[in-house]
């Protein structure tokens, strides 16, 4: 069953990272649900383009700009912020990128949680409620079924296997991502630090009696999303290839399966969990509820501006799975939700907004 929402009117709601991409996305809606919206955000330039607010981020949000990473940060904002609800949203995302600046990652993601949850218990102003953007990254390549229905965990596909073009794991097929079912194995230095935040925020949450809401977001994208970070999701990439009238290239195969969902319904579900009156003890997996492969995703995108058809290249990442998309009826059983856009009304909101950008 559904939970209604709180009443949360008069309370604070602190939000690490809340001058990023979905930070921004729910700042509005969060100033009407609490009384003080507090953003504790370092403004980093591979996100943000300059060191100002971001124009996106609702009026009535506070802004601290501060390094999580930093005891010293914690003593600030909670020496003058007795937060209620803590959105933790704060992270190093790239999944490449972590293979070669893994302690940056490790730094943000898991030293950053920790700093926060020291800083809690030093200043005695533990939340009632701590809700963690998680990953799908923590599954890894997830579980696959073979033809008998046995479930098995192929693991991380090598460089050897990689470079034999050997895309999919054989006699096999994926199944969705869902916590009841699928157990976490990450196959990048981003998804065992995604796994890492999950893990010290629920030991640390029961230890005090604290509520946890984890959330593990599918392939996010929307109006919003950084223009200028070379690591941002593939789908402002694709647009901006597409305007200018070249061919999109498409990795390994282009049947990559992916879960694109957007900003607009992974708002709104981070909303749900901050404000509902209770939360699921287990993690709950938040996408579109169907999957799409990048080459569909690509050719909408090219449709859309009148660009070459994608190709092939068979290049590759690694850290990157092969398929990848969430079950989401635990999270709408849960959470006063339900993802409401499809991929084509999405592309349609994201390019029209990079327009208005460009």
């Amino acid at each position: 069953m559904s939970s209604s929402p709180i009443e949360a009117s008069n309370q604070t709601v602190l939000v690490t990272g809340g001058a990023g991409f979905i930070g921004c996305a729910i700042s509005e809606q969060l100033t009407r649900n609490f009384q003080r919206v507090v953003v504790v955000d370092m403004l980093h330039p591979q996100i943000h383009a300059t060191s100002e607010r971001p124009a996106a981020l609702a009026e009535g949000a506070e802004l601290i700009v501060a390094d999580i990473t930093l005891a010293e940060t914690w003593d600030k904002v909670l020496s003058e912020v007795r937060p209620d609800v803590v959105i933790h949203l704060a992270a190093e995302t790239g999944t490449g990128q972590s293979l070669e600046e893994s302690t940056r990652h490790g730094n943000t993601n898991v030293v950053g949680t920790t700093q926060m949850l020291d800083g809690l218990n030093r200043h005695d102003a533990r939340p009632r409620r701590i809700v963690l953007s998680s990953s799908r990254a923590v599954y890894g390549e997830g579980a696959w079924q073979k033809a008998d229905g046995e479930l098995f965990y192929p693991g991380q596909r090598s460089n050897e296997i990689l470079s034999r073009h050997q895309w999919d794991f054989p006699n096999a097929v994926p199944v969705a991502m869902t916590a009841a079912k699928v157990f976490p194995a990450p196959v990048s230095v981003y998804g065992a630090t995604k796994l890492a935040q999950e893990h010290i925020l629920l030991s640390w949450a029961k230890s005090f009696g604290v509520e946890i809401a984890v959330l593990r977001l599918q392939n996010v994208y929307g109006p919003g999303q950084s223009l200028i970070n070379s690591y941002t999701g593939i789908m402002s990439l694709f647009c901006r290839i597409a305007r200018e009238g070249k061919s999109i290239p498409l990795y390994e195969d282009g049947e990559v399966r992916r879960d694109f969902v957007l900003i607009n319904d992974v708002a709104s579900a981070l909303v749900a969990a901050a404000t509902s009156a209770t939360v699921s003890d287990q993690p709950l997996d938040i996408g579109s509820g169907e999957f799409q492969t990048i080459r569909t995703a690509a050719e909408l995108i090219a449709r859309f501006y009148g660009a070459p058809a994608p190709h092939v290249t068979e290049q590759f990442r690694q850290g990157d799975v092969r398929h990848a998309w969430a079950d989401v009826e635990a999270a709408k059983a849960a959470l006063p939700w339900k993802p409401r856009y499809s991929l084509e009304e999405g592309i349609q909101i994201l390019a029209t907004w990079i327009e208005d950008q460009l």
